[in-house]
């Protein structure tokens, strides 16, 4: 397993927060999402290491944007 950490910016109620993650539950391998609008933070857990860029698409697709805090 593995977790990433991401701050999304743009995000100001819990339908963004839909959004985001009905996005970043189409990558193949994760298992699991936490999302916060009101702190911008968004945890994706994964089987592998995920790729950066497809967290990042997901995201620009859900309507945001996200940079990798850890």
């Amino acid at each position: 397993m593995s977790t990433a950490e991401y701050t999304v910016t743009g995000m100001t109620c819990s339908s963004c927060e839909s959004h985001v993650r009905e996005e970043v539950a189409q990558i193949s391998g994760v298992t699991a999402i936490e999302v916060s609008a009101q702190t911008g933070r968004l945890s994706v857990t994964s089987e592998a290491p995920l790729d950066d860029a497809a967290v990042f698409a997901a995201v620009d697709e859900a309507g945001y944007a996200a940079v990798r805090t850890s």
